[in-house]
């Protein structure tokens, strides 16, 4: 029996016969060896053992072992070699809407802004530009709703309904700078919260269908009118219950404001409950343009394919970045088209730029948490992204299961992607296996795969092709060998309109009539650093409403505005005047982090300038964690309070005193406050004077903070923290 055939190559049966390790063995076949066996092991053709004979291979029979099991595995491997149609003269399948990232959600991108040049640029060119990295279709950013959305909050448009602001937050810019390198990429946004004013009280964004409706049409309209962004599609509310009306209503404010191009997606949760209604209530039905479903396990329903829209998963991946992360977003970028008709995949997230003891850590295409030394990490899920979306156009279409589509016999996958005008096309195979695919949810039910070859017949306007260029990726989790990704191999030639190709299983195949794709790459990416200590900011280079850099929000907004006096310049305000309609559990107290969650033996210090008698501010060391769960945080917070008392607690609630005193705290007047803790021990002083000492407090690592103890103005400047 034969190895593996190359390319088109027809398979030979040939018989071989497996030498034992042997000095004279390893001498003589020493330059025999088969890729990927031991060096004690070669493997002879029997017609050179023949020959052999002559120069006393009677010694060596001695030695020799058949190794049946060897010769089963080759059987096997020879049985799996099956037949596939690509065929488009029955007409073409459904419409391919494009492979997409998620900024937000929240706060997912927070520390990219802060990067310099070349790193920031070198991020986004891996991220958007055409046949470089990612190369992605589909931007989807959070419409910022003053809360926490998983890892930080994203400010509003509109703190107030009085309010607009264009400028805030860095979702204006990553959009931007994503056209720039793609003019052809979608936008979509999506509400995970929304300020407290939408509702009137009620804490729910439906109660007053039409002021939400004007609150998202604002949105769209700011970023074409401030930014020249065209909003493509928008969503109803993050993984929350949907409401009619409201969906009805936005399509009808949409139309009104000459925004009818903004396709609605429905409902950035599950598919089940939407298709049902969609097929029940016509005007629904016309509303919505795209059913959009998170993590569906690729697959949909059969009342969702009943709707006869587009169907989306809005929201996938959600992964570790590792070669199983990259495993994952292959076999779904497939999958969820072969198993579920789905034909757009967009993960959370774009890319892991948010600090690590936050949630989620590193489950984006790649990672960058490191803005101070320009470090950044390119990881596999951008190459396995790069296998289909260097590859196609958003408008390109994919062929029919069974003409072009389907499961592998023996594990694994394949789609093929057209150009309806050109007639170029690609073939996508992958091969992940069970444990090397899996991802963050739903559970994957047990599967095999086996290696594998396939053989492929062309027909319809396909015949013609005599060749297919080919690009590679071997994933390897033996432990030792790196995995391989993106490889341009020489091109796989096609004969009378078929073409074999041997399928290891872990691999990914992009065959294709198209050129001009690269592995995208920079030099000399800046080796890794801690945090740079000690650190200090006064807040004065930065603009009006932009966000001071390093400091990621966990409850309330911290903007850069103009103090209150001239003296003190630009300062870091909180800017939610009112406890928003929530995605998570937010804290009541507003609080933003900086730094390193295994800091401990922390000095931080900052002024404060309290706007009203009946506030509080604090700042704090060790502060456990972020996210969802800042309510439940704990460690050393000192605080100060209008009302002329001064607290060291260790909750962010402020509920469990360790100390507490009086001081002469007024409104309208800066303070210095500086906190030590050291060993288990804090120390803690107002304007130079200490007033607590030797207080005994948790002796954890964490983040440093500073907030406020409610949703109100607190102003705050002259930053600074070290390491005792």
């Amino acid at each position: 029996l034969s190895s593996a055939p190359q390319q088109s190559q027809v398979l030979q049966p040939q018989l071989f016969l497996l030498y034992s390790s042997g000095s004279e063995n390893r001498r003589h076949f020493r330059d025999r060896k088969l890729p990927g066996r031991s060096s004690l092991s070669v493997l002879v053709p029997f017609q050179e053992f023949r020959t052999d004979r002559r120069r006393g291979a009677a010694r060596i029979m001695g030695r020799l072992q058949v190794v049946w099991l060897f010769l089963l595995q080759l059987v096997l491997s020879l049985k799996a070699q099956e037949n596939y149609v690509l065929d488009d003269s029955d007409g073409l399948g459904r419409r391919f809407d494009g492979i997409g990232g998620l900024s937000g959600g929240g706060a997912t991108s927070r520390l990219l802004i802060d990067y310099p040049e070349p790193q920031i640029s070198e991020i986004l060119d891996l991220l958007f530009k055409p046949n470089f990295g990612a190369s992605l279709h589909i931007l989807k950013v959070e419409i910022g709703g003053d809360a926490q959305s998983t890892d930080g909050t994203e400010p509003s448009h509109m703190h107030s309904a009085t309010d607009e602001n264009y400028e805030r937050g860095y979702e204006w810019w990553l959009m931007t700078e994503a056209k720039k390198r793609n003019p052809e990429i979608k936008l979509y946004a999506l509400s995970w919260a929304f300020p407290a004013w939408v509702g009137e009280g009620t804490g729910s964004p439906y109660s007053y269908p039409e002021t939400t409706s004007n609150y998202i049409a604002k949105f769209i309209q700011g970023a074409k009118e401030h930014h020249g962004l065209t909003i493509d599609y928008v969503g109803i509310w993050n993984e929350r219950n949907y409401n009619i009306t409201y969906i009805e209503t936005l399509r009808s404010v949409l139309d009104s404001k000459n925004l009818g191009h903004v396709q609605i997606v429905a409902a950035d949760g599950s598919f089940e409950s939407i298709a049902l209604d969609v097929l029940k209530y016509p005007k629904l039905n016309e509303s919505v343009s795209i059913l959009g479903a998170h993590y569906p396990g690729t697959y949909s329903t059969a009342d969702a394919e009943a709707t006869h829209k587009q169907l989306w998963a809005s929201e996938d991946y959600s992964t570790f970045n590792d070669d199983v992360g990259a495993g994952c977003w292959a076999r779904i970028l497939n999958q969820n088209y072969v198993n579920g008709n789905m034909t757009s995949t967009i993960s959370w997230n774009l890319i892991a730029s948010y600090y690590d003891g936050l949630p989620y850590f590193r489950d984006g295409l790649m990672t960058a948490i490191e803005p101070w030394s320009g470090h950044y990490q390119v990881m596999g899920p951008i190459w396995t992204a790069a296998h289909t979306t260097q590859f196609s156009k958003v408008g390109y279409y994919y062929l029919k299961h069974g003409s072009g589509a389907g499961i592998l016999k023996h594990g694994g996958s394949y789609v093929t992607l057209m150009d309806a005008d050109t007639k170029d096309f690609s073939i996508i195979i992958e091969t992940m296996s069970h444990n090397h695919s899996i991802c963050i949810r739903p559970k994957l039910p047990e599967y095999t795969v086996a290696n594998q070859t396939a053989t492929f017949q062309l027909k319809g306007s396909l015949a013609k092709v005599t060749s297919l260029n080919k690009w590679v990726s071997h994933l390897s989790f033996d432990g030792t060998t790196p995995s391989q990704y993106f490889v341009k191999e020489d091109p796989i030639a096609v004969t009378g309109s078929v073409f074999s190709i041997f399928l290891e299983v872990d691999t990914v195949v992009t065959l294709s009539t198209l050129t001009g794709q690269q592995k995208g790459a920079f030099k000399d990416i800046p080796p890794s650093k801690p945090f740079p200590l000690p650190y200090s900011d006064n807040f004065n280079k930065y603009e009006v409403s932009s966000e001071a850099q390093y400091f990621a929000d966990q409850t309330g907004v911290f903007e850069i505005q103009k103090a209150s006096d001239e003296k003190h310049g630009n300062i870091m305000k909180q800017m939610v005047p009112t406890r928003p309609i929530t995605w998570c559990n937010d804290a009541n107290q507003a609080i933003t982090l900086i730094g390193n969650i295994s800091w401990s033996d922390m000095q931080v210090a900052v002024s404060v300038l309290l706007e009203s008698n009946n506030t509080s501010a604090f700042v704090a060391t060790s502060v456990s964690n972020g996210g969802c769960d800042i309510a439940q945080a704990t460690g050393v917070f000192f605080w100060i309070s209008g009302l002329g008392t001064w607290n060291i607690t260790s909750d962010i609630e402020g509920k469990k005193v360790l100390s507490s005193g009086k001081a002469t705290i007024s409104q309208g007047v800066w303070y210095n406050l500086e906190l030590i803790t050291k060993g288990g021990i804090a120390t803690a002083s107002i304007d130079g004077k200490v007033i607590a000492s030797a207080v005994a407090v948790p002796d954890q690592p964490g983040f440093i903070g500073m907030g406020t103890g409610g949703f109100y103005s607190v102003q705050f400047d002259n930053f600074s923290m070290r390491q005792e």
